[in-house]
């Protein structure tokens, strides 16, 4: 996956980029002057549902409400002049939080390939690298263009809020009733010297209905109290909403960096279980190039319930999977489906700097949407096996519209996250295995290529590193890491971030048109500049 930033253009990975997950605030923010607020608009109300404006119009009034999908008013998602598709080179995949909770922009050096054709940091010299092309945080914050896009929430109408939903709810739900009303008073009209009308109603059991706990109500009904809503707002009052889960009894929760990046610097932050109750909390420690942050609860409840975390190195293809989160802002949405592959290569940004996450994750075609960032991507037991945090949609991403769930979810393995956290709660800073060289980011080389220079015109391969004693060079195309294909150098970042410093690979690369293999111990970088 890609991802655009702000004023660097960066060539994609070739996987396809996922997008980010996160929802926007739930206190709407009002759009600066100028700008579109690209969120999807409820459906009018009808005048005469109580304590709704005279003038909404009715569903099915003509001349007011036109009717979905109507050529010449709504037009029909994924027209052509709407969402471009997917692989072109605008439009990428964008994490799936809602609001402006992408990471901040940091302006760290990158080793990546720059536009003049200058060398682009890779895994160890220089983070951190450009992002590919195109995927960003879906939750918004930056200015940037295509993915990534700013989002914010139209401003509160009148009576609205989490109140219009329900009675657009009710509205139909009355409609419904009404109709299924007079059809039933129709038929007993025309039946009155029949028998009448014969209904068969399920058999009545005593006591509650019972779910085995490995059911998809069980396994959500043991997760959910233990799943937080999490509000991030900067100090200049910007921020959005995400996801997270308990993660000890201490009171971390595990989520993703771009959920909290707006409350790091003297930004606030809430986390609000199932039950409604909110806690006030504070950044641990998060990790960018990871997408992984740890929040701590101030006063947080000695009932805490942590989350089991399962193995996701043991995790199939086919296997199924649930999630949840808090897509565009509705808290405790629990969503199923599959595991539809494994490492998948993922690169996205919040679009707004240089700085880039990766990861080989877990791909499901669970709908994960803007606000499910950070929550838990659970197996069939209920084991978290991963964080939600990127989608790749087909929606518009030109800041007109917020990107949905189109099947194609991705979420951070819980083994990689699970090390990431106890290193965040244990010295606050993220520590990263590199290979001590630097790869271009463009795709088309066949693999990683080894830059000719590193960050800043500094040598590509760091004299003494992990890659030097291994006696890689200037040129070399890495093609493998261990049995895993390395296709660019976004993926060989996110393979090597799987492993651990101190770790052995085995590398296969190209030289002169022949194929070699050596052996690499990883060392290591402590935080991400």
């Amino acid at each position: 996956m890609s991802t655009e930033n702000e004023g660097t253009a960066v060539p994609p990975a070739p996987s396809a980029p996922p997008v980010p997950v996160d929802t926007p605030a739930a206190s709407a923010q009002t759009a600066a002057p100028g700008e579109s607020v690209p969120t999807a608009q409820l459906p009018a109300v009808p005048p005469s549902v109580p304590g709704t404006p005279e003038h909404a119009p009715a569903y099915g009034t003509s001349g007011q409400a036109p009717a979905y999908g109507s050529p010449d008013q709504t037009p029909t998602y994924g027209a052509p002049d709407q969402a471009p598709a997917y692989g072109t080179p605008d439009h990428a995949p964008a994490y799936a939080s809602v609001g402006a909770g992408a990471p901040d922009a940091q302006g760290h050096d990158s080793g990546a390939t720059g536009p003049s054709g200058a060398p682009v940091s890779a895994a160890e010299a220089g983070w951190p690298p450009p992002p590919p092309a195109t995927p960003s945080y879906a939750d918004g914050g930056g200015s940037g263009t295509g993915w990534g896009s700013s989002y914010q929430e139209p401003a509160p109408k009148s009576g609205g809020g989490r109140g219009g939903l329900v009675a657009a709810i009710l509205v139909a739900a009355l409609v419904a009733g009404g109709v299924g009303g007079g059809i039933g008073y129709t038929l007993a009209k025309d039946n009155d010297d029949s028998t009448g009308s014969t209904t068969v109603s399920a058999p009545q059991s005593s006591g509650d209905v019972k779910r085995a706990a490995d059911s998809v109500a069980g396994v959500a009904a043991n997760a959910l109290p233990s799943t937080v809503t999490i509000e991030a707002e900067s100090s200049s009052g910007e921020g959005g909403t995400g996801t997270g889960f308990v993660f000890d009894k201490e009171g971390h929760i595990l989520t993703n960096n771009h959920v909290v990046a707006d409350a790091v610097d003297n930004g606030k932050l809430t986390a609000t279980f199932s039950n409604g109750k909110k806690y006030d909390a504070e950044v641990v420690g998060h990790a960018q190039g990871y997408d992984v942050a740890v929040i701590k609860l101030k006063n947080a409840p000695s009932d805490l319930k942590p989350l089991a975390l399962g193995d996701s190195d043991k995790v199939a293809v086919g296997d199924s999977t649930i999630a949840i989160g808090a897509p565009f802002g509705l808290s405790n949405t629990v969503t199923t489906g599959i595991i539809s592959a494994k490492n998948r290569p993922v690169a996205s940004s919040d679009g707004t700097s240089s700085a880039a996450s990766y990861m080989s994750a877990l791909q499901t075609d669970a709908s994960i949407n803007p606000g499910n960032s950070g929550g838990p991507l659970l197996d069939a037991q209920g084991s978290v096996i991963g964080i939600n945090s990127a989608i790749q949609s087909s929606g518009s991403l030109d800041g007109t519209s917020q990107s949905g769930s189109i099947g194609l979810g991705f979420a951070i393995p819980i083994n990689q996250a699970k090390t990431v956290a106890q290193q965040l709660i244990k010295t606050g800073k993220p520590v990263y295995p590199v290979i001590g060289a630097s790869v271009s980011l463009e795709e088309g080389t066949g693999g990683a290529k080894i830059t000719d220079q590193g960050a800043s015109g500094s040598a590509s391969i760091t004299s003494g590193g992990p890659a030097d004693k291994a006696g890689l060079k200037s040129g070399d195309v890495i093609t493998k890491l261990d049995d895993q294909v390395i296709d660019s150098g976004p993926t060989l970042i996110g393979e090597i971030w799987t492993h651990q410093p101190g770790d052995t690979v085995k590398l296969t690369y190209t030289r002169d048109g022949k194929t070699h293999t050596t052996d690499v111990t990883l060392g290591e970088r402590e935080g991400d500049s």
